[in-house]
This record gives C-alpha cells, sequence and structure tokens, in this order.
C-alpha cells in the first residue's frame, strides 16, 4: 500500500495511508488490528474472559428468554439491571457528549475543545451499547425494528419518542465522529465535507438529547401508584433532563482522569496536549463551576417539589431515610464538593466529588427502576440482578471500553490532529 506524506505530531512522524480502493482501505485496517501496547495487563486479564463468558450468556438469553435463570425479573419488577444501569444510567452519563458540544461550538468555549472528542467519541460508544442493551431486556426484540418501519408506529407512547431520539442521535453522534475517522484515513475531501456539518450536527443533536433525557424520565409518570412519592412527580422529565447535564460532566471529568492516566505517551497526546498541568487545571475548575450550579438548581428544585406535593412529612419513615441520604449524601456533599474544589482549585477535590455524584446519579435511577418501584412489597419479594445480569452488563461495559481504547490508540481523538487539517481550516 502506498504511503502518503509525512505529517508531525510532536517528535515523532506518522505516515498517513493513501485509500483509494477498498483493497488499501481493507490492507491498512488489517494492519491496525495489531494490537498496540502491552497485551497481558490487568484490565486485560480480567475483562476478557468475562467478555467471553458473558457473550456466551448474551447467546444463551437470546436462546431461553428472559425467565430465570437468565433474569430475576417477573410481574412485579419488569425492568432490572439491563434497564437500569446499562439503559438509563448509561444515557444520562453520555451526556458530556451534548453539554460539551453546546459550550463549544455554541456558547463559544474554546478551553474545553481538548476534551470535546474523546467526549463525544465516548457518548457515541454509550448510545450504541447501552441503547443495543435494550435488546435484552425486551421480550420480543425481534419487534424492535418496528418504531422505524412503520409497523404499528404507536406513536401515542413515549417509548415511540426515545426509540428515534436514540436513533436519531446515535446518527448525530457518528456524524460528529466522523471527521477523526476521516484523519485516520487521510481523505482530505471527506474531512472538509464532515467538518462542515458539525454546528449543523451539533445544534441538531443538542435539541434530541434534551427530549429524550427528559423522555426517559417521561417514562416513569405512568408509574405512579408504584414509584414512592418521595421519587414520583409530574415533572420528572425535567429533574432527568437537570441531573443529566452534571451526570454527564462528571463522568467527562472521572473518564479525563482516567485517560490522562492511560494514554500518556508522546505519541498519544499532541505537544499541545502533553503535561499541560494547568490547562487540565482550568478545565477542571471550569466543569467543577457548572457541576455545582446544575446540582444546586435540581437540588433546589427537587425539594421545591417535595414541599409543593406535600410529601415532606414522609421524611421520618424508613423510605424518608434512604431519599434524605440520597439527597444529602449525593447529592448537597458533592455539590458544596464542587465549589470548593473550584474556589481552591483542588483538582483531588473535584475528582472525588465527580465520583460521589456518579454514585447518586446510579442510585436515583435504581430508585425509579426498581428500589423505590413498588417500594411497598416485602424484601422477599424485592428484585435483587442474576448473575447473568450482571456479567451481561459487564460485558458490554468491557466491550465500550476495548473499543474505545482500539479508537483512541489509532485515531486523533486525544492528539493533535494532522497539519493538513489546519491547512484546510486557513483556506
Amino acid at each position: 500500500m502506498e504511503k502518503l506524506e509525512t505529517v508531525e505530531i510532536g517528535k515523532e512522524k506518522k505516515e498517513g495511508p493513501q485509500i483509494k480502493n477498498p483493497g488499501d482501505f481493507w490492507r491498512f485496517f488489517k494492519s491496525e488490528l495489531k494490537p498496540k501496547g502491552k497485551p497481558y495487563t490487568l484490565f486485560n486479564i480480567i475483562s476478557a474472559p468475562v467478555m467471553v463468558i458473558g457473550l456466551i450468556l448474551i447467546i444463551y438469553r437470546f436462546v431461553v428468554g428472559l425467565g430465570a435463570p437468565v433474569t430475576n425479573l417477573n410481574q412485579s419488577f419488569p425492568w432490572g439491571i439491563w434497564i437500569g444501569f446499562d439503559v438509563i444510567c448509561g444515557v444520562a452519563f453520555a451526556a458530556g457528549g451534548y453539554v460539551l458540544a453546546f459550550m463549544v461550538y455554541i456558547l463559544g468555549l474554546e478551553k474545553y475543545r481538548p476534551i470535546l472528542r474523546v467526549t463525544v467519541l465516548n457518548a457515541f460508544l454509550s448510545y450504541v451499547f447501552y441503547a443495543g442493551a435494550i435488546a435484552l431486556d425486551l421480550g420480543r426484540w425481534w419487534n424492535m425494528p418496528n418504531a422505524f418501519l412503520g409497523n404499528r408506529f404507536g406513536v401515542s407512547s413515549v417509548m415511540f419518542i426515545v426509540a428515534w431520539h436514540f436513533m436519531l442521535y446515535m446518527l448525530t453522534l457518528a456524524l460528529e465522529v466522523s471527521p477523526a475517522v476521516a484523519e485516520w484515513l487521510n481523505l482530505k475531501k471527506a474531512r472538509k465535507i464532515l467538518g462542515s456539518l458539525t454546528l449543523g450536527a451539533v445544534v441538531f443533536g443538542v435539541m434530541l438529547s434534551i427530549h429524550h433525557q427528559a423522555g426517559l424520565g417521561a417514562l416513569f409518570t405512568m408509574a405512579k401508584a408504584k414509584i414512592h412519592p418521595l421519587w414520583y412527580s409530574e415533572f420528572l422529565p425535567i429533574t432527568f433532563f437537570i441531573s443529566s447535564i452534571y451526570a454527564g460532566l462528571s463522568m467527562v471529568i472521572l473518564e479525563g482522569t482516567i485517560s490522562h492516566k492511560v494514554f500518556t505517551h508522546p505519541h498519544q497526546l499532541g505537544e499541545n496536549h502533553h503535561n499541560n498541568h494547568e490547562s487540565d487545571d482550568d478545565i477542571l475548575v471550569g466543569l467543577s463551576r457548572v457541576c455545582a450550579g446544575v446540582i444546586f438548581a435540581y437540588i433546589m428544585l427537587t425539594i421545591t417539589l417535595a414541599q409543593y406535593e406535600g410529601d415532606l412529612h414522609l421524611i421520618n419513615t424508613t423510605m424518608g431515610s434512604w431519599w434524605l441520604t440520597e439527597v444529602v449524601g449525593f447529592v448537597i456533599i458533592p455539590g458544596f464538593m464542587f465549589i470548593h474544589g473550584a474556589q481552591c482549585r483542588n483538582t483531588s477535590t473535584i475528582r472525588v466529588a465527580a465520583i460521589i455524584a456518579i454514585v447518586g446519579i446510579i442510585l436515583n435511577r435504581f430508585n425509579c427502576v426498581f428500589i423505590a418501584y413498588n417500594w411497598y412489597l416485602p424484601f422477599s419479594e424485592k428484585y435483587l440482578p442474576s448473575v447473568i445480569e450482571v456479567l451481561a452488563t459487564l460485558t458490554i461495559i468491557f466491550i465500550e471500553i476495548w473499543t474505545l481504547r482500539w479508537i483512541i490508540n489509532r485515531m486523533p481523538i486525544l492528539r493533535e490532529a494532522p497539519e493538513w487539517v489546519k491547512e484546510l481550516k486557513e483556506h
């Protein structure tokens, strides 16, 4: 396969491929399949067998259905960890993609651009894998195309809206990620065209995200009699949307910390990104301030709704104590930690606050799906995920991480774009 010009990245040189036909692409792609880095890391040793076993169990699930021993779902708890974590939590954590895109492209906050690509990529992969995990939880998963093919549309269903928004937003995220793919393949004309479509994709993606984040909350408004009053509200669509903002940014903080520990070699990070601690701190402090503001908007709305709907007297109950644990321990406390971390520029405090906030989002979504759902049933009738459900979830998470790592090690996601991209922008 022929090679194009040499492009400088830091002190190293990278030769871009010349893709003229499918054969060139296939030869280049096969060369990129070779592992980069040490294959026998602790993460690989743990995750590889889990993925093998998990994929076998996923096939087993599609063969035998959703009954025992595959899941512990029943008539009282039709949704479990596959919906509660893979979809409801996963979509909230992927919100960093639309929030950062809005901040960079719409508000013009350029200091966040260095982390924009990896955030959008993670959002795209999250939607692909976690939204795809919906199939695991559907008894008649083969009917999924009906929402898009026109067979029994069900336009009055909230799930219909969510399904369409998921599909359109995945396509939008793919378009936002596509310039990096064009740079990887050295496709200059395609890169120019795709780059010109980015702003429109961002605007469309933000609108879609607002709607489907709220749509997930709207699903639970149909279960008023089953969800504990402290968690139920007609404003769940709004609280789901608001909480997704700081959930997504908290995940960005956590992932950024991990990425800079894992991808720290000069051939992975460009000169401007490598060891630029001051810039990294500015980004963390800025994200911390946004998280703090959104968290306190969310908590004021949550408390106001509880007071307005006359539910605050339930705090003296067992479930009320659980509600206080979630609100105080995993929302208010990380909110103050974000403020303190931003004021003192203490990045360690910011990172800990992000982790606590992420746990709080998981707790909130789990409460809506199966903890505060049918809360009045005895513990013996409560839902606990089966081993197969847990392994399948871990499999999906690990596959996403492997895919993310493969892409970052090959495409200009964290490292700087090739020189010819700058020339395109100048012209």
